[in-house]
């Protein structure tokens, strides 16, 4: 039997890699994401199945919690990050958006689908950030964001034990990614300073590290993984 996988957010970036990735390993992947017109190319290039889907929606993602008999792998990849304004300067907005779908789109997910993946003996990969311990200035609401999902992960570890469920947590560094031009709402000269003149990770990298930790035997869990390009400090 083919095992399945979700993967939130994989209308680009890591998401997209990571479907792209998992689909080579003979993985049955489902990609879910808002942008539906990007998820469907990327459903038919590797024969996996679209699902339109905002994770902040709890009505939304509990009735496409549905469709799914079995679920072996959760990869909440949905997520991102809106401006950099200082704690003093802060748009109200962009912070709930953050919270909501970093946070908020994990937890509904994830409430949503754990009985399936606790049948299944499966697993969740949470993708978090280096931001989740590294605060830095601008940075306040996504930092809190991340941090949330990081304390989020560790306290389902803490009730999940002795249960048959494998929790991990990725926190990449610096991807080279739209995640920036988002940040920035479409700037691209800011989004592209991000990563002028500096070594930068592929969404590749990522998924590439998502896929193996997928792979590993089921007795195996790897906690967290921190991965950063060889110049980031």
């Amino acid at each position: 039997m083919k095992k399945t996988a979700l993967v939130t957010g994989a209308s680009s970036g890591i998401g997209e890699a990571t479907a792209e990735a998992l689909a080579r390993d003979g993985w049955d992947v489902f990609v879910a994401a808002r942008r539906i017109d990007r998820l469907t190319d990327l459903a038919n290039r590797i024969g996996g199945t679209a699902i339109e889907l905002d994770v902040t929606d709890a009505e939304a993602v509990a009735n496409m919690a549905q469709q799914f008999d079995r679920l072996d792998l959760l990869v909440n990849n949905a997520g991102g990050a809106k401006g950099l304004d200082s704690i003093a300067d802060a748009n109200v907005d962009d912070w709930r958006w953050m919270y909501e779908t970093n946070v908020l789109g994990t937890l509904n997910v994830t409430r949503a689908l754990l009985d399936k993946l606790l049948a299944a003996e499966g697993t969740i990969i949470n993708i978090g950030s280096i931001a989740a311990f590294t605060p830095y200035k601008g940075g306040a609401g996504y930092n809190a964001a991340k941090f949330g999902v990081r304390a989020m992960t560790t306290v389902l570890r803490q009730e999940m034990e002795g249960k048959p469920l494998r929790i991990t947590e990725i926190d990449p560094g610096r991807v080279k990614t739209d995640f920036s031009l988002i940040r920035f709402k479409g700037d691209e000269d800011k989004a592209n300073a991000v990563y002028a003149d500096k070594l930068n990770l592929t969404a590749a990298d990522i998924a590439e590290s998502i896929r193996w930790v997928a792979s590993l035997p089921a007795h195996m869990n790897i906690e967290n993984m921190t991965i950063k390009p060889r110049d980031q400090l």
